[in-house]
């Protein structure tokens, strides 16, 4: 039978109110969130349908998002190993398909002064050379595959609050001084003149990376490059079990059991529990919150002057994160409920609602075309992992990106092929390399899946200082 344009025989409802900290899985053959990237990217490409039976492979991926399809694209076209990549619903259902699209020079929620203060400078300079490396990867991708809109020139990170100023001119600072960056800071007058009118600012840094893209797009182009080059890629077929036996891992699917000499975990922000030991409750995940507008008019881009089409973010801890895409609509994000049974209260589409007209007064009362929301996969040091946690066991991950997955994603894809393929590389002493995800010691008590919902009453008061702190005090 052939299966390269199978596709499920059935479709499950998309859940608004699915999370992975509770749900055993994230379903199968499930519809995508109704997302604008979803709503324009056209059909997906051709898949290898359901698994279909028992089978023996080299190398299974778990999750077919930007990472898995990174990690299989690159061990096919670096190291001439096929891998197959299972999928629990449709390609790049996860993160993937519910990003803002915004690739920056960055990887995890830390700053590069942060680095120096937990690492030191050889360290930081280090971690910085192999971050501006997956940039690269990144950029060389994007170039690759132009259908997927990109929109380059940079990233402006806005002050968003006078008092936000000293800290965005100490990062430019270190940037150009220690990491040698063409940083500059930029006055509110220079900002509403040269990029946007966004009544928000009291001025900005602008860092010279940063690529807007049509993340779907750019995933259907990974995965029609990796198919091309022998990758399998099998959509409605969750993983609901994991063994190892004699050295093989037996992944049960509804439709068989794939047995594979190694496992590449690529599940992001949708990781559910239970999964694999080494994973469990190894991320908190976070739900971000997005929402386009219909296009503007040649009068409201006049008066919001909107300019650049580069990736902005703001100062908050609980940052905006906003665009003008090519077809010039606003794309901006933010954060949504702390848990999925309560992410379709309209609260949290007010957030951002208000959010824009702060931002862009001229805007108040704009349609909004679409709106949805993702779960993105934070680390409790905030930082990313690319790691093969027991060096006896065949075992992968890369997670953690912390809402900075869209670009880095394709270098740990492309360093996760390495390491499957046994190749080493003196990258792989860096701490997102070497040292395995673990749980802040607060959570010591409560590691278990038993507990791990319990969590969120401190992510309840997080939100709440972060508020005061961006808002307030």
């Amino acid at each position: 039978m052939d299966l390269s344009s199978a596709k499920p025989l059935s479709r499950e409802p998309y859940d608004p109110r699915y999370d992975p900290l509770v749900a055993p899985n994230p379903g199968r053959g499930t519809d995508y969130a109704p997302t604008y990237w979803v709503d324009t990217a056209g059909p997906p490409p051709p898949d290898d349908g359901p698994v279909t039976g028992d089978m023996d492979v080299d190398v299974a991926i778990v999750g077919s998002g930007f990472t898995g399809l990174a990690t299989a694209l690159f061990l096919a076209r670096e190291h001439g190993i096929r891998a197959t990549v299972l999928e629990a619903n449709g390609v790049a259902w996860g993160c993937t398909s519910r990003n803002g699209g915004q690739g920056q020079n960055a990887s995890g929620r830390l700053y590069r002064s942060q680095w120096i203060e937990r690492w030191g400078l050889q360290t930081a300079l280090k971690l910085d050379e192999e971050i501006r490396a997956g940039f690269d990867t990144f950029r060389n991708l994007v170039a690759e595959f132009p259908e997927c809109e990109p929109q380059p020139g940079g990233h402006l990170y806005i002050a968003h609050r006078e008092k936000k100023m000293a800290f965005l001119r100490n990062e430019a600072k270190v940037m150009r001084e220690v990491f040698g960056y063409d940083t500059r800071m930029l006055s509110a007058e220079e900002v509403h003149r040269e990029y946007v009118k966004d009544a928000e600012t009291f001025g900005a840094l602008h860092e010279p990376d940063g690529i807007g893209v049509h993340p779907l797009k750019l995933a259907f182009a990974y995965l029609r490059a990796a198919r091309a080059l022998g990758v399998r890629v099998h959509t409605a077929s969750p993983v609901s079990g994991f063994q190892t036996k004699g050295g093989v891992h037996h992944l049960q699917t509804p439709g068989g059991t794939v047995r594979a000499r190694a496992v590449a975990f690529a599940t992001g922000g949708y990781t559910s529990n239970g999964l694999h030991p080494r994973l469990d409750s190894k991320i908190m995940p976070i739900l971000s919150n997005s929402l386009v507008t219909r296009p503007l008019t040649a009068e409201e881009l006049e008066a919001t002057n909107f300019l650049t089409t580069e990736p902005i973010t703001d100062t908050r801890t609980l940052r905006f994160y906003y665009r003008r895409l090519p077809d010039n609509r606003v794309q901006i994000g933010s954060r949504s409920s702390i848990t999925g049974a309560d992410a379709p209260a309209p609260r949290h589409m007010a957030v951002l609602v208000d959010g824009l007209h702060r931002k862009f007064p001229a805007l108040r009362g704009i349609r909004i075309d679409y709106s949805w929301w993702g779960w993105v996969d934070v680390s409790h040091d905030m930082m990313p992992r690319v790691m093969q946690p027991d060096p006896r066991e065949s075992v992968f991950y890369a997670v953690g990106y912390g809402g900075n997955g869209v670009s880095f994603s394709a270098h740990a894809g492309r360093r996760m092929a390495q390491r499957i393929a046994g190749r080493s590389d003196p990258a792989f002493t860096l701490p997102i390399y070497d040292s395995e995800l673990e749980y802040p010691n607060v959570f010591d008590l409560v590691r278990s899946r038993a507990f791990a919902p319990f969590r969120r009453f401190g992510q309840r008061f997080l939100y709440r200082w972060y508020y005061l702190r961006d808002e307030v005090l």
